[in-house]
This record gives structure tokens, sequence and C-alpha cells, in this order.
């Protein structure tokens, strides 16, 4: 018999590290790690030890779901509206194929213009085809565009400066030239949206990582004819968590 004296306390409230220990294990099929932060969760009653086919797994308790689903909720409230309108953003890109980073910092050239420009013709990054329950991929550009996509950049006068958009996303393929990564800047007010239009150096770097540059905002809060004829436009109508994204204007590509 173990003497009570010997066991360790159980926390009333689980820790930053118990929650995301109690969230792997809900991941993935419960191997134990035989460490002290699981000796925790055990005596804590938020996990608990049974054995499949011979072999010792952890799985979550009813009082150890409750701890994710509570951390979840808390953190839910606590993102703001531009979070969690760049979260609705990337989640639907997600869903259409693509290959979606939020806030991701890269290096962009200012002051580049392209030999060749890009098909004029917009991306549809919110639709995709259905053909049954077979999700029909957009074709692939023809010889012809692929040449136009592949075009080099000759540098003018410029320099580098790090650029950290919203959203940025990409087709999900291995081929180069048909990337065509899009970037989606995410604004809740018409005052920050305007004060960021003024920076044309941070609107060019976007301009130079991708082929396609869109402004997301709360429907009303601005008119398509306000921003550059070059921006595409979407907005969010009724709640960010509900609510249908509309496209008011294409992007042009560049």
């Amino acid at each position: 018999m173990i003497d009570s004296a010997l066991t360790p306390p159980a926390p009333h409230n689980p820790k930053r590290q118990h929650l995301t220990r109690l969230l792997k294990i809900w991941r993935s099929d419960g191997w134990p790690s035989k460490d002290a932060l699981e000796i925790e969760l055990l005596v804590a009653g938020w996990v608990e030890m049974v054995t499949e086919a011979g072999f010792e797994k952890l799985r979550l308790t009813e009082s150890g779901l409750t701890q994710i689903a509570a951390s979840r909720q808390r953190n839910q409230r606590a993102l703001s509206a531009h979070d969690r309108l760049a979260e609705r953003v990337a989640g639907q890109l997600y869903d259409a194929g693509r290959i979606v980073w939020r806030e991701l910092s890269l290096r962009a050239k200012v002051g580049l213009e392209p030999d060749i420009k890009l098909p004029a013709q917009a991306l549809d990054l919110f639709s995709q085809e259905v053909s049954g329950d077979t999700l029909v991929p957009p074709p692939h550009p023809t010889v012809s565009e692929t040449a136009e996509l592949a075009a080099t950049f000759a540098p003018t006068a410029g320099g580098w400066r790090m650029a950290r958009p919203d959203v940025f996303s990409v087709r999900n393929t291995s081929v180069e030239a048909y990337l065509q990564p899009v970037v989606h800047e995410i604004k809740v007010s018409r005052a920050d949206l305007f004060s960021d239009l003024r920076h044309a150096a941070k609107r060019a770097s976007y301009q130079w990582l991708c082929c396609e540059c869109h402004y997301v905002f709360p429907a009303g809060m601005a008119q398509p004819e306000e921003l550059p004829l070059d921006l595409g436009v979407w907005v969010i109508h009724g709640e960010i968590a509900t609510g249908r994204l509309e496209q008011l204007r294409p992007a042009r590509p560049h």
C-alpha cells in the first residue's frame, strides 16, 4: 500500500502544461510517457490507465474532457474580433484545399516589377467543385499559362523588408508554378483599414509575395470603391462565427 503522505496533492486547476498534455493524449493513441506530469494527471483524475490488447494506454476521463472543453471556451472568448475573423478566413481557405498560414513572417523585396504579368483572372478561393463525393481540384495551367506563371521579377530601386500578412495561403501542390500565393488582410475597424492602406511599402511587399491581395472586413465598414482597384474585397455579414463571407470585388492578379 502506498502511504498517502507520499502521494502528491492533485492540482485543483490544470496548468498550461497539464492542458497541453491532455490535448496530446486526446489526439494520440494514448501511449504513456511515464513522467512526473503524467503522474499529476492520473492523481487528479483527468486521465486513467487502461489495458488494450495487453498494452497500457492512457484515456481521458470525463473530468479531463471537461477541462479541455473549458480551456477551449476560455481561449475563444479571449480571441479578438480580428483573430476570430482571421481564423474564419483561414479555415475557409483550408476547406477549399489550400495550405494556410497565419501571421507568417516573410521577406519581400519592395520596388520590384514582374517581367511578365500574370493571367488576368481572379482565383476562386472559397469554392470547390464536387463530383458526387469526390473533390475535383482546380485544373492545372496549360503549357502557355505555366510560362507566364513562372515569370521572374526584375529588381528596381528598393530594399528588402519583413512582411507578416494576416493570412497567407498557397495551392496544395509541389509544383512551384502552380502555387498561386494569396494574401488576405483582416480589418475590423475603418480607421485601421485606411491607416493600413496609406502604407504603400507594406502593400507593395504583399503584392510582391503573392498573385492576389484581398482585404476582408465586416460588411458596411467600407465600400469597394474606397480601396485601390488592384485589391480584392471580401466582407463578412453578421456574426463572425456564423456569418456569410461574400466577395464584393475580385483582386487584380499582378
